[in-house]
This record gives C-alpha cells, sequence and structure tokens, in this order.
C-alpha cells in the first residue's frame, strides 16, 4: 500500500521548506519503527502551502512483538513489586519467576497485538503534527489567546491522510484528516479531491502545482538561462537564489525585465545585492562579464498577457530601489572627493568595537600598527607604510550612506571608493580583501599588503579577546573567533608566511590559550585533508614549535612516515622504550643517562660508559652505532626544515631497535648492565623526540 500525508498551512518560508520536508520524514520513519510497521520508501518534500510525504510498500499491519522486562527479586518488599507492575500494567499473577545467578528474579513479558497500518497512522498523525519543531510558529484564530493553543509555523489549514484511496481518520489542532487539498491560488482556487496516494503528484500538476521542488528548481534554472541566452546575454549563476525562488512558487514562470542602464554608475555588487535580497532577482552579465541593465524575476503563474504587466511592475520596484542605492552612492562619492576616504575616519571613534577592547578607532590603530610591524620583521612582504595606510583605511566605509544602506557590502564600497580618488591599487584591495577568509569556500588574500592587513585585523581580534578573558566556549562563539583563527591559519598557508605566533602573542596564559586555540583549529582545518590530530598533538607537544607552516609541513613528513611499514614498527619500538623507561623511572631515577659509544646525554652529567657484556653485545653496539648516525642526521634535517629526510634518518634505527630487544633482556640483575641499557633506550627516546613526541601518536 502507498501513503500520502499532506499538511496544509500559508505560506511557509522558502529557508525552512527543506528542513521541514526531512523532518516529517524523519518523524513518520521512527514512528512507524516504533509501532513496527513496515515501508519501503519514504518520499517528503514541501511546496510554499504544503508539506507532504509519500511512503510506499507499507505493510497491511504491524507484527505482534514480545517484549521482556527484568523486575526486582522475588522476595523484594511490596512496594518495589507494586512499582513494577505499573510500570508494566500486569498483575502478579501474570509475572514469570525465573532462577538466576542472584536468587529468584521477576520478569514481565508483555505482549503486543499486531495493529492494522491504518490505526497506526492514525496514531502517528497528531503526534508528529505536535512534536513537529519549527525554527520560528506562530498561534492563530481565537484560540491563540491561550498559550496552550496550537503552534504552526503559518496558520494549519487541511490534513490529507491517504492509505492508498482510503482516508486514514485522524485530527489534530482540531482539524479532521481527509482528502481534500487546495491547487493553485489563481489558477485552481477550489478544493480539489485527492482520488490516491498514487493519483497525488499528478492531480496537482493538472491544478497548476508542481510538488517536487527540485523539478521547480530546474524550470527555473533552464528557463532563466534560455531566456537570457535569447537577449544576447548570460545568467550569473546562483543555486541559493534557484532554490529560494522554488521555495516562493508553486507554477514557476521565469520573465525577463530591464531596468536603465544609467544605473550601472552604482557599483555592481550593490546592484546585484539590492536585486537578489530585495526582489528575489537574478543578475545577468553581457558578453564581456560586465553586469548587464536587465534580470530575471520568477512568476507564480502563467499571465493571460504573457507576463507582461508583471515584468512592467517589478522594473518599477527595482527602479525605485536602484535610484535609493544611488543616492547613497552618489553621497558617499561627493564626500571622498571632498575629503578623501580619511574623511571617514573621526566617525569611527563613535562605535564602539568592545567596551572592554575600545572603539573602532582604537582597533584601527592596533590594526595599523600590526600591519607594519609584520611587513618590517619580514614576515609579510609589503611595503610597510602601504600596509599601515591600508589598515588605517580597513574600516573607512563602515560609516559610509552605502554600507550603512547596505551592510553586506563593507570592504567592497572601500575599494571603491579608494580607486575614485586614486588610491593605490595594492591599498584598494586590501580594503576589499581584508575580511577574508568569511567562511571555508571564500578567496584567501595573498597580495603582500591584502595578506598583511587581514593577518593584522584577525590577530587584533583574536589577542584582545583572550586578553580579556572572552574565548570561545562550547558551541558559543558570539565573536566568531574560530573563523577568525581559521582565517588566519588559511592565510599563513595560502601565502606560506613564516610568522612566529608565540612572539607576537607574546608570554603568559593568554599566549598559551591562544596556541592551545590554534592548535585546536588546525586539527579541525586538516581533517578534511585527511591529516591526523593526534600527529598534530604530537609536533605541539614538543614546544617551541609556532611557526604554523613549518609545524604543518613537519606534521605531514610525520604522516608519510608512520604510515610505512618502517614508521609502524619503529612507533611499536618508541612505545615499548618508553614503557620500560616509564617503570623504571618511577621505581628509581636512573643513575645516568649515558649510552653504548655515544657518551652522557640529557640532564643526567656527564658519567663513564661501562664497556658492554658479552651476552647482547652486539645488539647494544648496533644500537649505540646506529644512533651515533643518525641523531646528528635528523637534527641537521630538522634544523634545515628537511623533514622527510629526519624521517628517513628515524627510519634507519628500526633495525637495530628491533634487534636490541630481540637480543638483550633491559632489566639485568646487574645494576650496571640495566642502567646502561636503559641509558641506550633513552637515548632513542629523546632522538625520536627531537622530531616529534611519539608518546602522543595512537596506535
Amino acid at each position: 500500500m502507498k501513503f500520502l500525508l499532506e499538511l496544509q498551512s500559508e505560506e511557509i518560508p522558502a529557508r525552512m521548506q527543506a528542513a521541514a520536508a526531512d523532518q516529517l520524514r524523519t518523524r513518520l520513519v521512527d514512528a512507524l519503527k516504533a509501532a513496527g510497521l513496515a515501508h519501503g520508501a519514504v518520499t517528503a518534500d514541501a511546496t510554499p502551502r504544503r508539506l507532504w510525504l509519500i511512503a510506499d510498500d507499507v505493510a497491511t499491519a504491524s507484527q505482534g512483538s514480545a517484549e521482556e522486562v527484568k523486575g526486582p527479586a522475588a522476595t523484594a518488599p511490596a512496594q518495589a513489586i507494586e512499582g513494577f507492575l505499573k510500570k508494566t500494567g500486569l498483575s502478579r499473577e501474570q509475572l514469570e519467576e525465573r532462577e538466576t545467578p542472584k536468587g529468584v528474579v521477576l520478569f514481565a513479558v508483555i505482549r503486543r497485538e499486531g495493529q492494522t497500518a491504518a490505526a497506526i497512522l492514525a496514531e502517528a498523525i497528531p503526534q508528529i503534527v505536535r512534536d513537529f519543531a519549527w525554527p520560528k510558529s506562530m498561534r492563530w484564530g481565537a484560540a491563540s489567546q491561550s498559550t496552550a493553543s496550537s503552534r504552526w509555523v503559518r496558520p494549519l489549514t487541511g490534513i490529507v491522510a491517504l492509505l492508498d484511496g482510503d482516508v486514514v481518520p485522524s485530527s489534530v489542532h482540531g482539524i479532521a484528516s481527509g482528502r481534500d487539498t487546495r491547487g493553485h491560488r489563481i489558477h485552481a482556487p477550489s478544493p480539489l479531491a485527492i482520488t490516491s496516494a498514487a493519483t497525488y503528484a499528478d492531480q496537482l500538476r493538472a491544478a497548476h502545482v508542481l510538488i517536487s521542488s527540485a523539478k521547480r528548481q530546474q524550470i527555473i534554472a533552464s528557463r532563466a538561462a534560455e531566456l537570457a541566452a535569447g537577449a544576447g546575454l548570460a545568467l550569473i549563476p546562483d543555486a541559493g537564489l534557484v532554490a529560494e525562488n522554488a521555495g516562493l512558487t508553486e507554477w514557476p514562470v521565469p520573465l525577463l525585465g530591464r531596468f536603465d542602464p544609467d544605473f550601472l554608475s552604482v557599483p555592481r555588487e550593490v546592484i546585484v545585492l539590492t536585486m537578489r535580497t530585495n526582489q528575489k532577482y537574478f543578475a545577468l552579465a553581457d558578453g564581456a562579464g560586465a553586469l548587464a541593465p536587465a534580470f530575471i524575476c520568477v512568476a507564480n503563474l502563467e499571465a493571460t498577457d504573457g507576463g507582461a504587466a508583471i515584468v512592467n511592475g517589478n522594473q518599477r520596484v527595482l527602479s525605485a530601489r536602484l535610484s535609493d542605492a544611488r543616492f547613497f552612492w552618489e553621497q558617499d562619492l561627493t564626500a571622498v572627493k571632498a575629503n578623501g576616504l580619511d574623511g571617514f575616519l573621526p566617525k569611527l571613534s563613535d562605535i564602539v568595537f568592545h567596551e572592554k577592547l575600545g572603539t573602532l578607532a582604537d582597533k584601527v590603530e592596533r590594526v595599523a600598527d600590526l600591519a607594519r610591524w609584520l611587513c618590517e620583521s619580514g614576515a609579510v612582504p609589503a611595503d610597510p607604510a602601504l600596509a599601515e595606510k591600508a589598515a588605517r583605511l580597513a574600516k573607512a566605509d563602515l560609516v559610509s550612506a552605502t554600507v550603512s544602506e547596505f551592510p553586506e557590502v563593507q570592504g567592497i564600497i572601500g575599494r571603491y571608493l579608494a580607486l575614485v580618488i586614486g588610491e593605490d591599487a595594492a591599498v584598494a584591495d586590501a580594503l576589499r580583501d581584508h575580511y577574508k577568509p568569511v567562511g571555508q569556500s571564500d578567496d584567501v588574500p595573498t597580495a603582500p599588503v591584502s595578506v598583511a592587513v587581514a593577518l593584522a585585523d584577525k590577530l587584533d581580534t583574536l589577542v584582545g579577546f583572550f586578553r580579556e578573558n572572552m574565548p570561545p566556549t562550547g558551541s558559543k562563539d558570539p565573536f566568531a573567533l574560530r573563523r577568525q583563527a581559521l582565517g588566519v591559519l588559511s592565510i599563513l598557508q595560502a601565502a606560506d608566511i613564516r610568522l612566529p605566533l608565540r612572539r607576537l602573542f607574546g608570554e603568559g596564559a593568554t599566549a598559551d590559550q591562544l596556541m592551545d586555540f590554534f592548535a585546536d583549529r588546525l586539527k579541525v582545518q586538516q581533517r578534511e585533508a585527511g591529516v591526523r590530530h593526534d600527529l598534530i598533538d604530537a609536533v605541539f607537544a614538543l614546544g617551541g614549535e609556532d611557526d604554523l607552516v613549518r609545524l604543518l609541513a613537519r606534521v605531514k613528513a610525520l604522516q608519510a612516515f608512520v604510515e610505512t611499514e618502517d614508521g609502524t614498527n619503529l612507533l611499536a619500538g618508541y612505545k615499548r622504550a618508553a614503557n620500560i623507561l616509564k617503570a623504571a623511572e618511577k621505581d628509581s631515577p636512573l643513575p645516568f643517562r649515558g649510552g653504548v659509544g655515544g657518551g652522557a646525554v640529557g640532564a643526567g652529567g656527564d658519567f663513564p660508559t661501562p664497556s658492554p657484556s658479552p651476552e647482547g653485545e652486539g645488539s647494544e653496539l648496533a644500537l649505540a652505532a646506529a644512533l651515533d648516525a643518525a641523531l646528528p642526521q635528523a637534527k641537521a634535517a630538522v634544523a634545515d626544515e628537511r623533514f622527510a629526510d629526519a624521517m628517513a634518518a628515524l627510519a634507519a634505527l628500526r633495525g637495530p631497535v628491533d634487534g636490541f630487544f630481540e637480543g638483550v633482556m633491559v632489566n639485568d640483575p646487574d645494576p650496571a648492565i640495566r642502567a646502561r641499557r636503559l641509558a641506550l633506550l633513552a637515548r632513542f627516546r629523546d632522538a625520536v623526540h627531537g622530531v616529534a613526541d611519539f608518546s602522543r601518536i595512537e596506535g
């Protein structure tokens, strides 16, 4: 059998439809699973005025079931047994007594009879509707005076519930289920009786409603592209806008409109934003890629005049909005031509960045100083004067008329205004790019001046909030500090910038917190690239490594090494050595940390090296010789940032380490021999720690 459920309402916001359809499907599947009713595929979707789902191959009834519940001991107090009886709904005579290792225990076997599909669905529908979670919901009608009244995203107006062709009788929020729905508001306003779940889509299509959001999106995208091509233009791709228009229409009809080319004097981004955000229009481009004075709107009906009146009305509305945008833009042009971008700066003193971190003007000063330092220190290969100037102007457009009206174009307007007054192109680009990247898919600035300002802006924010003890906590990150840190990481890696972060952060708890924070963000960022978090920990644990580009190079070389056979075996040897040393050092401090052929190392002091005993002499000497060769090679390779070579030097230890463990008993009864062998293992451990802290590596 096929089951149809349709929940009709007034217009559901487009942004909520996809998640609501998924939730509807999940809730029905869960309800049928709990009831033991078998079914096939369940499809759910939405139009502006309905949520719907169809479940295929629904069984006629659920199978009977038996659930066994363990209770208290047969000798338990009467009160405990009464509570168990109340919980299970059984009498004392219906309980079973079973012998267990803990004595005689009471068991309840709860048998449930099978139910018909119709009965199960009739019970599930009200529960689904009552429990449905919307980001925002409302009460309506006379009952809305009570806070206990029904709630839905918009007033709920009808329920269709059909099992094949039969109505599943149910009621919720005073609305009884039936088979009547509504077609298109204009083309088919009369009630429409759905014959069966199988005819639902075709009947609504005949009533000018396309129930598939994917189909509506396909029609919008393909027809809009055809209209643009017919006018010699190209549609500027916007998948989000296609989905939004599909959520606003049940019978989408794209139409081509035009606007006065004089409006093209307004920055492109402002025009596109006005069309997209306010009017849900698609922007078009000419053959050269420039913005064209035309747009695509999407009507929700087939007009008898071919859409001429609809296009006319939309053109008038857009003209009024673009007139407003041009007014703000021209106001900014007049101001900047008279006083430059510097003329906006005094107003930044009136805007509080944060009560503990001062005004935007205060932040600008800090960012300008830091941008210059980044260049003068050699970290960023940019002109310090240009970087400082760009940083001082970076926030100027925040008080412009255009950005005040269209906040989404902050930075972009700053660049346009800078170019108008002949500012250096590198400075102008930095005004636009210093906010980047604002997300994983966003571009990362690579031009030196842009990099300096973008890093300075983000680092100032991070240091400021951490210094004032306001780091992110749990899922809360009101100042987007995680995003800022990810932005810093992306910029450092894209531009291959060698920045000593700890020197920048200073000393103390704040610096430690920030380094830990960056380590966590690096793990998040590198997870998608397949880099193991434990290896990042292994390198960070060495301490003193605050150049994230160098650190990541070391991590990637380490990962390539530990995934080889040599790396796996060396890791196993290290862990064995570390465990032996840990146990020995717990019992008593090592008398010395010298080694065969290697002299004393570490903090143990210089002590004479006893001669090896005949038993195991070859294994000890082989490991000592291998360490003598590998230690300087690995150390030199790390110093030269040849991390793959450092791993190769460690790989040469694999055989001697294996031979050592096979050839000797480390904890020899002779204290001198035991100390020498432990010292040799300590040398091995220290050699490995010169590359990474292998104790942090899993496996």
